[in-house]
């Protein structure tokens, strides 16, 4: 197909087709390049007596690592070791899958330190964002998965 047949546009609010057609054509070419990857999500939750998320954490496992996409406490509920709790219940998760690395990203006001204090490094900052503040890449290395 020739470029000059295609129309760019710009949308605001794509249809969840479009949508899924970028997200479908880059998961078959990362597959394509870098293996099949089953994208497993973990999920670890902190409720109160009453069933109210009080913290959790999201990510996903692919390619032997876990990805930490978010990781939050209600703030009454920070400084008490439950976050602790929640990255070691995600990090068994991950090597009941086989996963031997984890990686996540922060911001400097988030908490870079409880990442530290957990046997992170970082490997990445980005000055600037946002303005005053940085973007800071952690990983860890999990190790092998234990034998039971």
């Amino acid at each position: 197909m020739n470029p000059s047949d295609i129309d760019i546009s710009e949308d605001e609010y794509p249809e969840l087709e479009a949508v899924a057609a970028i997200q479908r054509g880059l998961h078959a070419y990362n597959q394509e390049m870098g293996g099949p990857y089953d994208r497993d999500p973990v999920t670890v939750l902190a409720r109160d007596a009453e069933g109210t998320v009080r913290g959790g954490l999201l990510g996903l496992t692919y390619w032997n690592w876990l990805f930490i996409d978010w990781l939050w406490l209600a703030p009454e509920m920070r400084g008490k070791g439950l976050g602790g709790q929640l990255l070691g219940r995600a990090e068994a998760i991950a090597r009941r899958r086989g996963c031997t690395d984890a990686y996540t990203d922060t911001f400097d006001f988030q908490a870079p330190g409880f990442w530290l204090r957990n046997g992170y490094v970082e490997f990445g900052r980005l000055d600037g964002m946002p303005q005053g503040h940085a973007r800071i890449w952690f990983r860890k290395v999990l190790g092998a998965v234990a034998e039971g």
